[in-house]
């Protein structure tokens, strides 16, 4: 039997919602986002799905997210890990700003590769942000060492630090044979599926996932995928939902 993992992004948060750069900011789910998060679990109890072990970051979008999926599919009691290390990539300086205005100041191509290059990062977060003291002293983060904590990330930098957990703690539960559930970030996420499908720095540039819907996976006894990814909804609702988060950094017309 192949393994199977499913892992779906947090639905939308209110920083979502407002199109702000989030990163380690912890902005709570949008209306909209607890409802794409039990339409999630709505998809995985009709798929008849259970799981052994669950994974999820610090940040209270991905982590009520994964509690709607369990309440929906009546698996509230599965253990849950947690680790910063599946955290929303680090923005920086950008974080908290409008990411339409930020393109209409600084271009969308400019954006665009802040957003979605591989190992360009944002500018760094200084001491004078707004939100500094509120993300680099959260003492959630106490036990970091200094070279852990970062104050910026480019896409490369997240999945450096994401690629240990998954090797190290996720990895070996799917391949003892259990079923693993993690809810994320967009790129977390997008980190894991680059190293599982194998894709070059270009193609995950290009790579949306879409808000609340899971993605399953079937992987061989190494890991790799045996089938492309499949998306439990509508092709209408996917298209739709992964059209969103590309349009994130447009500039207003």
């Amino acid at each position: 039997m192949p393994h199977r993992l499913v892992i779906v992004r947090h639905g939308e948060s209110s920083w979502n919602q407002e199109n702000r750069f989030c990163g380690w900011f912890d902005a709570d789910l949008s209306e909209k986002g607890r409802e794409e998060a039990k339409r999630g679990a709505q998809a995985i109890k009709e798929a008849k799905m259970e799981f052994d072990i669950c994974y999820t970051s610090v940040l209270k979008r991905a982590v009520k997210t994964l509690w709607y999926v369990l309440e929906g599919t009546d698996q509230m009691w599965l253990p849950v890990h947690r680790s910063w290390r599946l955290n929303e990539r680090h923005y920086g300086g950008l974080t908290g700003l409008n990411k339409a205005e930020t393109a209409e100041k600084h271009g969308e191509e400019q954006v665009k590769i802040w957003r979605r290059s591989y190992d360009i990062p944002p500018p760094p977060m200084g001491e004078d942000h707004p939100y500094y003291k509120l993300i680099s002293k959260d003492r959630r983060y106490a036990s970091l060492a200094a070279s852990e904590l970062p104050s910026c990330e480019s896409l490369k930098d997240t999945i450096a630090r994401a690629l240990p957990y998954w090797n190290d703690v996720i990895a070996p539960q799917i391949l003892a044979g259990k079923r693993v559930l993690i809810a994320a970030h967009g790129n977390s996420l997008r980190g894991i599926v680059k190293h599982l499908e194998g894709m070059s720095d270009a193609a995950i540039m290009e790579l949306n996932l879409p808000t609340g819907i899971p993605i399953v996976y079937e992987l061989d006894d190494n890991l790799k995928p045996l089938k492309p990814m499949s998306f439990l909804g509508d092709e209408e609702t996917v298209r739709k939902a992964m059209e969103a988060v590309a349009a994130q950094g447009k500039a207003k017309k």
